[in-house]
Formats: C-alpha cells, structure tokens, sequence
C-alpha cells in the first residue's frame, strides 16, 4: 500500500512539474485563439472571437474514456464561473482510443442526458497530428510539443486576451487545485473590451 501512494504521490508530482513546463508567455505566440472557429455540434459556425474577453477551457473530450466522468467536474466548473466570465468549450474526439465513436447526435444526446451539459461542444474534430484542427496546431506551436493532447480531456486555458496560457494533461481533473486556481487567476485579470 505504501508503495502504492508513493507512486501517486510521484505520478502527481511528476504531472504537476510537467504542467507548469507547458505554460506560455506573450513572446511565444503569433495571433490569438479568436483567428480560430470551430463548428458546434448542432453544425453552425462557433468563431472563438464570440468569447472575447473570457476565459475559455478547451478540452478534447470522449464519451467512453477513464475520464469521461471529468464531464461532471467541468459542467460544476462552467456552472460556478460562468457570470466571472467562464465558458468551457467541449471538443469531441475519436483521436484516441476510438473512444467518440458516435455521430453528432449521439454525443450531444450523451453529453446532455448523462451529465446535464450545458456548456458549448462543437463538431468532432481531430486533435493530433498533421489534419488537427487549425486551434489545436496553434496551442501547440504557441506552448510547444510537450503541450499536445496524449489523451482526452487534456485542457488548454485562453486568457481573456484571447492568448493560450497553459494546458494540462487528462489527469487534472476540473477540480484541482492547479486547474481552478489558472481559471481564478485568468478570471481576475482584465480582458479587452468587448464589443
């Protein structure tokens, strides 16, 4: 047993460190996530500039992954900042696993009866590799290699200046303390005015 919380201990230690390595700084980016759109699940048009100003948690999501269960965490953490200037965006995936299999209705039908989501999701999209979706290649040119998603439910943070600011693995889960404190620390800032 000992054994066992010393390897949690240093599984969490070790993501923690590895989080802080994937953080940004204003001279590592070129543009702002509002040049990027995505399409939401219903099929129309999501530009990222609608959230200007906000706070914005994109997270690649599955429906039939060992985090799935993070969806509670981030409709609790949508639910609790969203008036501060919150939203989460939702972005399907079968990157990984084969773990989004469904259609478009499938998971908005899932997401919506099985966890009560509220926040925006968007089409599915690839995450990964040379045909990613033109965000995802972006938070990573802007945060580095060690940034890309490995599995679902890893979570890029905009600032409300529309900037990446950091990204953390799937094993943050919503309601961590490093999580909730980027959020809280993105929400206290100033963002530009909005329009």
């Amino acid at each position: 047993m000992l054994r066992s919380l010393a390897l949690k201990a240093f599984s969490m230690t070790l993501l923690a460190t590895t989080s802080a390595a994937v953080s940004a700084t204003e001279a590592d980016q070129h543009g702002s996530a509002y040049d990027f759109s995505f399409t939401t699940i219903d099929g129309k048009p999501m530009p990222l500039s609608t959230f200007k100003g906000k706070a914005v948690l994109v997270v690649n999501t599955a429906s039939f992954c060992g985090f799935t269960q993070q969806y509670k965490g981030l409709q609790a953490l949508y639910d609790k900042y969203e008036a501060k200037g919150l939203v989460v965006v939702g972005v399907p995936s079968n990157d990984f696993g084969g773990q989004e299999p469904g259609t478009a209705t499938q998971i908005k039908d899932f997401c919506e009866g099985a966890f009560g989501i509220t926040f925006p999701l968007t089409e599915k999209v690839q995450v990964t590799g040379t045909a990613a979706h033109p965000f995802y290649k972006w938070a990573v040119s802007a945060l580095g290699p060690k940034s890309a998603p490995g599995w679902n439910f890893h979570k890029y943070l905009i600032g409300r200046d529309g900037r990446v600011v950091t990204s953390f693995y799937s094993g943050f889960a919503p309601d961590s303390t490093e999580v909730v404190a980027a959020v809280e620390e993105e929400l206290g800032k100033t963002g530009p005015a909005t329009n």
